[in-house]
């Protein structure tokens, strides 16, 4: 007597999945084919999960899974990757650690579930909704999908696809951004909303106004998320203008401070030191008047000044605000 022939579903990395072929090829699960729209597959998705069923590449197109619950209380997880979760109510599902790599969520409504330490890295999560749902130490890699799509497309000059994925990676992160705040994960809020300025900063024409403002901004204080940023631009700023002053020299003393290859090693690092002195001075606008610019360094001093006076307020208010939240 014939066994009855297998569904043909092998995932990626080439398991096999055991259950019958409804006649298409494929089993209930992976047939893609086979409608799922309105379905109530709550109950028996869990049952085929719990009994050890495949669960990578599962077609669920527009299922009713409402209340689903894949948490594993043998300390294990459940692997739903490369499956197709597209339109599908999921509200209310615990999803707690689960692993939905390589798969899509497009459009799906997550509303009051629990995405805990779910992982979700090259996943489609265009349009999901996710008011009030659990995303605390959410897993999503380093890069979404549509943002690793559009810097390819953008290093093959395909613009059109570039500005289409970075939209859609604004969109994601902004709705990530909404739903972390909503939670009160300020912090993580603020680093949605870093990524969101950055996906804006990448649909402005190249080498524009607007791309090279934005890109300063970023560098200076990470659109107002990154503190630390004025401190490392504000460092660097005081050691290029002490370079300067090194180079076009200052007046102590009633005498000319700047590098002499006539001058002993020693001398020179003095007045290295003295140059380092008096561009923290400028910058912090102290204005001790022990040492005074010559020449091009009256320039120099000018510029240090006002850039420093604005990196103060900057970091005040940068810093303020990160640590009010």
């Amino acid at each position: 007597m014939s066994q009855a022939p297998k569904c043909h579903y092998v995932s990626p990395d080439n398991e096999q999945c055991c259950e019958l072929d409804m006649g298409g090829g494929y089993c209930f699960w992976h047939d893609q084919k086979y409608d799922k729209s309105g379905l109530v597959l709550t109950e028996k998705l869990e049952r085929y999960a719990h009994r050890g069923g495949l669960l990578k590449g599962l077609q669920l197109k527009r299922a009713d899974l409402t209340g689903l619950n894949l948490v594993n209380h043998q300390g294990k997880h459940f692997d739903l990757s490369y499956s197709n979760f597209y339109r599908a109510n999921m509200q209310n599902a615990h999803l707690y650690n689960t692993c939905i790599r390589d798969a899509s969520l497009m459009k799906a409504d997550l509303r009051d579930s629990n995405l805990h330490c779910a992982k979700l890295e090259r996943t489609n999560l265009l349009g999901m909704k996710l008011a009030g749902a659990r995303i605390d130490n959410m897993k999503l890699g380093q890069v979404l999908l549509q943002e690793e799509l559009a810097r390819k497309a953008e290093k093959q000059k395909d613009h059109e696809s570039a500005l289409d994925y970075f939209e859609q990676s604004e969109e994601i992160y902004r709705d990530l951004r909404n739903a972390a705040e909503n939670q009160g994960l300020l912090e993580v809020s603020g680093k949605f909303n870093h990524k969101v300025l950055i996906m804006r900063r990448h649909q402005y024409p190249k080498w524009s106004r607007h791309r090279i403002a934005s890109k300063f901004f970023d560098i200076l204080c990470g659109y107002g998320e990154r503190p630390v940023n004025v401190i490392f631009f504000s460092m660097m700023l005081i050691v290029l203008c002490a370079l300067g002053y090194f180079t076009f020299g200052v007046s102590y003393h009633d005498q000319t401070v700047q590098f002499n290859p006539a001058h002993s090693l020693k001398d020179n690092m003095m007045a290295l030191g003295n140059s380092l002195y008096f561009s923290v001075v400028t910058f912090t606008t102290l204005g001790y008047g022990d040492i005074t610019p010559l020449g091009y360094s009256r320039l120099i001093a000018a510029v240090e000044a006002f850039c420093g006076s604005f990196s103060l307020a900057l970091f005040v208010v940068v810093f303020v605000k990160k640590m009010t939240r």
